[in-house]
Order: C-alpha cells, then sequence, then structure tokens
C-alpha cells in the first residue's frame, strides 16, 4: 500500500470517528467539537485532492463559521456541560433507515457513473474562472450547489437561534 493511500485512509478513518461520535454523544458541546474534528478532516481531504480553494471554503465558512456559531448558541444557553437525553427506539430506527437510504443513494450513484473527465486540460484556479464556474448553469456550473450551500447556512442559523432563545418559565 503506498503512502497516499495510507495517509487517505488516515483521514477517512478520522472523519468517521468524529462523525460517529458527534452523532452519538450525549454531551452538546461534545459533539460540537467532534463535529469541528470532522469539518477539519473533510477539509483535509479536499488539500490531498489538490482542490485547495473548495478546502479553503470549507475552513473558513464551515468551520469558521457554522461550527463557530453552534459551539457559541451552545454557551448561550448555559447547557454546555449537561446530557441530553436518550433518543426513542423509534428515533433510532428512523435514522437507521436514512442512514441506509442515503448509502443505497450513494452507492448506486457511483456505479452509475463513470466520473471521467472529457478534456486532460485543467482551468486555471483564478478567481475569475472560479466565479463563472461557481454561477454557471451550464453543464459544468456549480449554481445549485451554490444555493444548496446556502440554504444549508441559513439552516444552520436559524438552529443556532434556536438553540439560543431562552424559553420562559411558566408562572
Amino acid at each position: 500500500m503506498s503512502i497516499p493511500s495510507v495517509i487517505f485512509y488516515m483521514i477517512s478513518a478520522m472523519i468517521l470517528i468524529c462523525g460517529y461520535l458527534s452523532v452519538t454523544t450525549r454531551k452538546i458541546f461534545r459533539a460540537a467539537i467532534y463535529l469541528l474534528f470532522c469539518l477539519i478532516g473533510i477539509a483535509a481531504l479536499f488539500f490531498f485532492l489538490e482542490n485547495d480553494f473548495i478546502a479553503a471554503v470549507q475552513i473558513v465558512v464551515y468551520v469558521g463559521g457554522i461550527v463557530v456559531l453552534i459551539i457559541f448558541s451552545i454557551f448561550l444557553t448555559h447547557k454546555s456541560g449537561e446530557e441530553m437525553p436518550m433518543a426513542s427506539l423509534k428515533k433510532e430506527v428512523a435514522a437507521l433507515a436514512a442512514v441506509v437510504s442515503g448509502f443505497i443513494l450513494v452507492f448506486y450513484l457511483i456505479h452509475t457513473n463513470t466520473f471521467i473527465m472529457d478534456s486532460n486540460e485543467k482551468v486555471a484556479p483564478t478567481v475569475n474562472n472560479i466565479g463563472t464556474q461557481m454561477l454557471s448553469t451550464d453543464k459544468f456550473g456549480y449554481v445549485l450547489p451554490f444555493e444548496v450551500v446556502s440554504m444549508l447556512l441559513l439552516a444552520a442559523m436559524i438552529g443556532a437561534i434556536v438553540i439560543a432563545i431562552k424559553v420562559k418559565p411558566k408562572q
């Protein structure tokens, strides 16, 4: 096994372990820290694939933005040290069904597509080329993923606000 393969498997193992710990831990602050390391591992994969722009965006937007927002909202609620309740069996079954269906979808997509580039020439990674590609609506454009990421950021902000809202006790 080559050294790049070993590095890839180490980064992948870190992502999987931190992702698993993030969703199974009962301490909310620890879950946020595991999510932080999982997102850093994804950025490391992008750096490993020599896609520096996406790796930098991953670090700035997700690690620097969303995780900090989540940690900030956790500290606003003053519940950073409390344990979350155990999930019910119904929720665990629903989560397992979602994971299995997601795995089947990804497996199907990987095996039905060829993922081969049509040309050997690379596009220069200038700001103009990246911006044109990001907002392009043609075959290789990224306007849809760009909009999906903006919706994800909006959902993260709403989630952080909901976590931070303090409920007044009934009198």
